[in-house]
């Protein structure tokens, strides 16, 4: 069993930047590849990254490619999302969640049901 606990959301203007944070309990976090996803209102859960075990290979969703960067840190079995040049798209509800498996395989990184654990989500508010 794994538990996630997501921090780092907030309220920033057009622009600015935040990095999330995702806090994996247990000693084999190493073994599962993570992924980030978000909610906005009315809305569809959406991917949005994702990165293997070891770091080597990570996933953008086509509108945060460029301006969001996802990294881990196995020693501290955290994972992070840098956040950089924020628009009022990018308001949502943030979640990160673990595959139960080191790295994923074809394009199944961005489908929901390949993750098996969920964080609460952490709320991120973009002004214009």
């Amino acid at each position: 069993q794994v538990q996630l606990v997501e921090s780092g959301g907030g309220l920033v203007q057009a622009g600015g930047s935040l990095r999330l944070s995702c806090v994996a309990s247990g000693r084999t976090f190493n073994r599962y590849a993570m992924g980030w996803f978000r909610q906005a209102p009315g809305r569809e859960r959406e991917f949005v990254a994702a990165i293997s075990w070891s770091g080597d290979n990570t996933y953008y969703a086509d509108s945060v490619k460029g301006r969001f960067t996802i990294s881990r840190d196995n020693a501290k079995n955290t994972v992070y999302l840098q956040m950089n040049t924020l628009k009022p798209e990018d308001t949502a509800i943030y979640y990160c969640a673990a595959a139960s498996r080191p790295f994923f395989s074809g394009s199944s990184y961005f489908r929901s049901r390949e993750y098996n654990y969920w964080g609460q989500g952490t709320q991120v508010t973009i002004s214009s």
